[in-house]
């Protein structure tokens, strides 16, 4: 695949970086995703080359029919450089699964980069659209549309008795997964994130790092997402992640303005040591900018820096991820220069917000 569909990398972010949804405060993104596969072929991890092309040239074809948006481009896995791929990782547009897989597979997204849909992942089909802030209606809806779409033209794989069938038994049913992620300092710095868990996990929902299941709290960031889709409606799930993230969204409420009625200048302190730090930093790696922007976004929700806008924050959550660096400069490199243009790129970026 050409080059040329990444020119808008990583220059020009998602809807979903914007920090202007419901609740953006905390709420950094609403994602709903369904896992889909095509009837008459085998799972993609039993599928053999041949198949897996098959499949892929398909659904391909059953998107045009769909009429998608213009802007809409498709990607062939196999063709695309890892550092390319790593890239669409770091977006929140391809798992680590799919980019690291093998045979033919691909990626069709927007420029909005609200829809994505993976194919020959786990599954044939994994489609997802992510809003900004806390929009769970409206992403639910939107990909709903698309979801019907698709069926009317590619027959899935069901069953009268549990649904879609999935190639990971903790998907079947309605194949539907409902995230939000969340920015929880004042959790964190308060040793209150315990508490997130086992409520979560309480109400059958799980909480995961940055990029999903496995993966690390970079940046006081957490997926809140249903554990469980047999014997559900996708309604039910709906109802259930906007009953439990506003009960979330209360408590790191609380805690900031415990936290800065409190102990403020402790508050303060943090915030500004941060800001002062990543404006002068002239080396940064991933973990320390992470945590430092954290503070930063605190600071601003909080109103102790009133010049620097939160999408500005957001943005350097993705462009100072390792493979954006890469991709930017054109060629892999070493990770002292990648602090290096991290720190650059930092500085860069909070001296033009304050413009």
């Amino acid at each position: 695949m050409s080059d040329t569909a990444f020119e808008h990398f990583p220059h020009i972010l998602g809807e979903w970086l914007k920090g202007s949804g419901p609740e953006s405060d905390i709420v950094i993104s609403t994602r709903v995703r369904f896992a889909r596969n095509i009837r008459g072929f085998p799972f993609t991890g039993r599928a053999d080359e041949a198949q897996r092309r098959d499949v892929l040239k398909l659904i391909e074809n059953a998107l045009t029919e769909v009429h998608l948006d213009r802007s809409v481009v498709t990607l062939e896995l196999q063709d695309l450089p890892e550092i390319k791929r790593d890239v669409l990782v770091e977006r929140h547009l391809i798992s680590r699964e799919l980019a690291n897989g093998e045979g033919p597979r691909g990626v069709t997204f927007g420029r909005g980069e609200m829809l994505s849909i993976m194919i020959n992942e786990e599954d044939h089909l994994r489609l997802q659209w992510i809003k900004s802030g806390f929009d769970v209606d409206r992403a639910y809806h939107a990909l709903c549309k698309i979801d019907r779409a698709l069926e009317k033209v590619v027959p899935f794989a069901t069953s009268e008795r549990y649904g879609y069938l999935t190639a990971c038994p903790t998907n079947v049913g309605t194949g539907m997964r409902a995230s939000v992620m969340v920015h929880l300092p004042a959790l964190t710095l308060k040793e209150n994130i315990d508490q997130v868990f086992k409520a979560a996990q309480r109400m059958n929902h799980a909480v995961r790092g940055l990029y999903g299941e496995g993966t690390r709290a970079f940046g006081d960031m957490y997926q809140i997402s249903n554990q469980t889709t047999l014997g559900r409606s996708q309604e039910s799930i709906v109802e259930a992640i906007k009953a439990i993230v506003p009960k979330i969204i209360e408590f790191e409420r609380q805690r900031r303005g415990q936290l800065y009625t409190e102990d403020r200048s402790f508050v303060e302190d943090k915030v500004l040591r941060s800001l002062a730090l990543l404006r002068s930093a002239r080396r940064l790696n991933v973990q320390e900018m992470m945590s430092h922007l954290s503070m930063l976004r605190l600071g601003i929700d909080l109103g102790i820096i009133t010049d620097i806008p939160p999408s500005v924050v957001n943005e350097l959550f993705i462009l100072g991820q390792p493979s954006h660096l890469q991709e930017r400069e054109g060629h892999p490199l070493p990770a002292a220069e990648r602090d290096t243009l991290r720190a650059g790129l930092v500085r860069s970026r909070l001296a033009a917000g304050t413009n």
